[in-house]
């Protein structure tokens, strides 16, 4: 099964995730299929914190992928944010 979920990279104690759809079987730091946006949670003024293609997320869910549960709840809070 593939799924779209966070990849950690960064150093030690200041996280940067990537957003990549990959399949389930392999490990975080595996290969992706494709990389479709990041997430900084330290993140502090200017910074962009989130960013993601939702044509490709759209994309890839149509073709049978599972987003996990907290790639979710930031492209449920992004769509939020951009509806006000």
């Amino acid at each position: 099964m593939v799924t779209i979920r966070l990849s950690r990279k960064g150093a030690k104690k200041t996280p940067y995730y990537h957003i990549v759809v990959i399949d389930s079987r392999k490990k975080d730091s595996g290969r992706p299929l494709e990389r479709l946006g990041f997430f900084n949670p330290s993140a502090t003024g200017q910074e962009v914190m989130f960013k993601i293609e939702q044509e490709r997320v759209d994309h890839w869910v149509s073709q049978g992928a599972q987003l996990s549960d907290r790639v979710a709840k930031l492209i449920k809070q992004n769509a939020a944010a951009a509806a006000a």
